[in-house]
């Protein structure tokens, strides 16, 4: 008798509290309009957890912890600012120059040793750049820049991943230099700090994203320099690069769009993941390898490309490398040779976590002690 009258109590009550709702207002809970949408950085978890734990195997768990986990910066020196009193004060907040650490102090090869010696193109560095960072385990952040003495910010805040491909780039004075997919601007920024470009387009197919770029460019670039013919930056559709100015770079950087995955877990604007660009994300691979095949016929004979990504994806990777270089030697009959990054990789192991089985290229995983990228960066020599 009790549970039956319990059982009443609450069907009248479930009654009650339905007649307080508006007619108009009520509604079937799988039919509502209104209802919270499957959240974009949920459905790039799923998505990754279904790969990414096929892809790296037993490394997922560690890898994942850390894309969730905050983010680890490096500070890129201004050179056109007071760069010498930027780098004394980054070094007081026990902050270290990982590049000039690594080039001016890494260790000869034995001289009985039984691997090739790599030619110097493949690991060769991009000179003169300085990038500050807190050593492994150390989770201290930089204080935000500020405007130096001759009105320009005195260091670029950026994951220190991302210097990698302008690096491995290898620029030298007197340089052509295209940056295909250039926005918002931090690798560009980190191409001029190099002394090296005598031009350099900076392209990138969004206004807005060039606008922003441009940004970054007047805060800490001198007037004198954008405005010497010596930076170009252009809207154009990239893919068409190679139809527009073809054999006319002597380095290209080809950083394409991808599922950039670390924004991807975190910001729900402008996800890639967001149901109405699924098909914009599928279609990924073949947008990077078109990209990167008209980067590559921009390229003069015998210069050098960097195609790089900040995903952790073989399909964003690998394998549009090696689409694009059979695509160049099937239609257009011009051979690509990959450049062995082993040795360059050696030199910045005790900054960046590399993950040990890429088929081609260099890929830098996150790791709680190093807990920079993903990014992934390979070094191409066009032949003819």
């Amino acid at each position: 008798m009790a549970a039956l009258v319990v059982r009443g109590v609450r069907d009248m009550l479930k009654r009650a509290d339905f007649a307080t709702v508006p007619r108009r207002q009520r509604h079937k809970k799988k039919w509502a309009s209104t209802e919270p949408k499957f959240p974009a950085t949920r459905l790039a978890l799923q998505n990754f957890d279904m790969t990414y734990s096929v892809q790296f195997g037993d490394l997922w768990p560690s890898i994942r912890v850390s894309l969730l986990s905050e983010q680890k910066y490096g500070a890129l020196v201004n050179n056109f600012a007071a760069g010498d009193r930027v780098s004394a004060e980054l070094e007081q907040l026990k902050a270290r120059d990982f590049v000039n650490e690594a080039v001016f102090h890494r260790e000869p090869e034995p001289e009985n040793s039984q691997t090739a010696a790599p030619s110097p193109a493949s690991w060769a560095c991009s000179p003169n750049l300085r990038c500050f960072t807190f050593t492994r385990g150390d989770v201290s952040r930089f204080p935000p820049a500020r405007l130096g003495s001759l009105g320009l910010m005195d260091y670029y805040l950026m994951d220190a991943a991302s210097l990698l491909p302008v690096l491995a780039l290898g620029l030298q004075p007197g340089d052509t230099v295209l940056d295909l997919c250039a926005a918002p601007g931090g690798k560009t920024l980190a191409l001029l700090q190099t002394g090296c470009c005598r031009n350099l387009a900076a392209n990138d197919l969004s206004t807005s994203r060039t606008s922003r770029l441009q940004r970054v460019l007047h805060s800490y670039v001198p007037q004198d320099v954008r405005d010497k013919n010596r930076v170009r930056v252009t809207s154009w559709d990239g893919r068409k690069w190679g139809e527009l100015e073809g054999d006319t770079y002597d380095r290209v950087l080809v950083d394409v769009p991808c599922t950039t995955d670390r924004h991807s877990l975190h910001e729900e604007e402008n996800s890639i993941f967001q149901r109405s660009r699924k098909k914009e994300r599928q279609m990924l691979p073949v947008l990077q390898v078109q990209l990167l095949a008209a980067g590559l016929l921009a390229t003069k004979p015998g210069g050098h490309i960097v195609y790089s990504t900040c995903s952790l994806s073989h399909l964003q990777n690998e394998y549009v490398v090696q689409g694009a270089i059979e695509l160049l030697d099937n239609q257009y009959s011009i051979k690509v040779q990959v450049e062995d990054l082993t040795h360059f990789r050696k030199l910045f192991m005790n900054t960046f976590s590399f993950f040990p089985s890429c088929q081609v290229g260099e890929l830098v995983i996150p790791n709680l002690m190093a807990n920079f990228g993903p990014m992934y960066f390979c070094k191409m020599c066009r032949m003819t």
